[in-house]
């Protein structure tokens, strides 16, 4: 799997970032196409590449911890067993104090399988509790919306 910045969006709007993902054995269901939580698991994959090395130092701590609070997904199309990588093209859609929200869409150059939005939340670990996004993090997520 692999990471790479979109030169230009697929469609008008925000910068995309992009993920390439590789659809393997595993990832099919009884009715060979990928599993539906599989799917989620593409998202997750872009979006950690994104939150850790989207900085550009390639460093884990880039972007601080963070935690899913909500993520809703519409499957468009199955998604079935395929060679070429698909593409998982993720933006910003608002940056709040403490919290920010993505959307997704896995597409091909033919057709999109799934859209999907998540709500993010700056977690500070020690006290488990919601931190504020520092300027690092605000200055990442506004390139990207």
């Amino acid at each position: 799997m692999t990471q790479i910045e979109a030169e230009s969006p697929t469609t008008a709007g925000p910068q995309r970032y992009v993920h390439l993902a590789q659809v393997r054995y595993a990832d099919l269901d009884p009715q060979q196409h990928v599993n539906n939580v599989r799917m989620l698991t593409y998202l997750e994959d872009a979006r950690v590449g994104f939150l850790h090395f989207g900085i550009g130092d390639g460093r884990p701590e880039a972007f601080g911890a963070t935690v899913v609070a909500r993520q809703e997904a519409d499957y468009v199309a199955p998604l079935l067993p395929r060679t070429d990588p698909v593409r998982v093209e993720l933006w910003v859609t608002e940056v709040r104090n403490a919290s920010f929200s993505m959307s997704y869409e896995i597409l091909d150059d033919q057709r999109v399988y799934l859209r999907a939005k998540t709500v993010l939340v700056g977690f500070d670990v020690a006290t488990q509790s919601a931190r504020r996004l520092n300027d690092a993090e605000r200055a990442l997520l506004n390139k990207y919306s």
